[in-house]
């Protein structure tokens, strides 16, 4: 009814008739054969027979179109379009609107060069540099075999995968006041170990940036999130988050800012689901209770009975995302 999750629909004719795909992003269709037909509809059901005749039918009695907006910050691949927004190009708005908070509210920041957690942010942090006139750097290199950090359980185990993940290349961070750019903060794990790998490198100071806002509540619609007390954006202002990353100064993007970024890609989308910056569940049906229930299955101690640490071994991942 509500269309948070994308679902994309792609087409091949044969001589034995047409075949159909589908999937959660376009560039999964991209080079297989088939045609990007479209997005499957908030409420549409699919049905494709036997010789490959597609029936379709809505079943929602109000269906409204809200996706999910940290699709288009984290998940998705730059090169799908979901409900015909370019995830590249609303990521590069990302970067451009970030960019322009830093010029007007932090401009007393010395910020020599702009460096990013790959691989998410690099077109946020690119065009970042390019509104403030700044040196962009690939300080980062990552390993592409470790998984995603804040799905990963276990404080000790995401500590250590943090290391792994990425090394940093001493040259761009020696002697240098550096601006890190990310897509989010989830945990703050991440965020802290690569702040202190920026400062062992050599870094003078180390200025952090999220293309996103704080994270605080957790997700209900299909992401894997922590669970709130696990959120370093729960119950906290930003200058606390900065002190408990240890930044030299730390920079969120503006929820409305966000919107902005994406909807500019396609203007007809007037809504997106954002309860994990807003708190706002649109779907009305989310009280206290709920979210308690979930909080208790979602924590570490919940998943794991304890701290795993060596024994989570969850780092052989695959990935091309963040």
């Amino acid at each position: 009814q509500w269309g948070i999750r994308p679902l994309a629909l792609g087409k091949r004719e044969t001589t034995q008739g047409n075949e159909w795909i589908v999937a959660s992003e376009s560039v999964a269709i991209d080079g297989t054969g088939f045609t990007f037909v479209r997005d499957v509809e908030p409420g549409e059901a699919i049905y494709i027979s036997d010789d490959g005749e597609l029936f379709s039918r809505q079943c929602a009695d109000n269906p409204q179109h809200v996706p999910c907006i940290f699709e288009y910050v984290y998940f998705a691949r730059p090169d799908s379009t979901i409900d015909k927004i370019s995830v590249y190009a609303s990521r590069v708005n990302m970067g451009q609107k970030l960019g322009e908070k830093i010029k007007r509210d932090y401009s007393h920041l010395d910020i020599d060069v702009v460096i990013p957690i790959p691989e998410t942010s690099c077109d946020i942090a690119l065009e970042m540099a390019n509104v403030l006139g700044l040196p962009y750097r690939q300080g980062f290199v990552k390993n592409r075999y470790i998984g995603r950090t804040f799905i990963m359980p276990g404080q000790t185990q995401r500590r250590k995968s943090v290391r792994r993940k990425l090394n940093a290349i001493g040259a761009e961070f020696k002697g240098k006041n550096v601006l890190l750019v990310d897509d989010s903060i989830v945990r703050g794990t991440t965020s802290e170990q690569i702040i202190e790998m920026a400062r062992e490198a050599g870094a003078k100071k180390v200025y952090f940036a999220s293309a996103a806002p704080e994270i605080r509540f957790p997700n209900v619609y299909g992401i894997d999130m922590p669970s709130a007390n696990e959120l370093i954006g729960h119950g906290r202002e930003a200058s606390e988050i900065n002190d408990l990353i240890k930044a030299d100064g730390l920079i969120y993007q503006d929820l409305d800012d966000l919107i902005s970024a994406v909807q500019q890609e396609n203007p007809t989308v007037t809504r997106f689901e954002t309860s994990v910056f807003s708190g706002e569940y649109i779907t009305g049906d989310i009280n206290q209770s709920y979210l308690d229930r979930l909080d208790a299955a979602r924590n570490d101690v919940a998943r794991n009975g304890s701290d795993q640490g060596e024994d989570a071994n969850l780092e052989l991942h695959n990935e091309d995302n963040d």
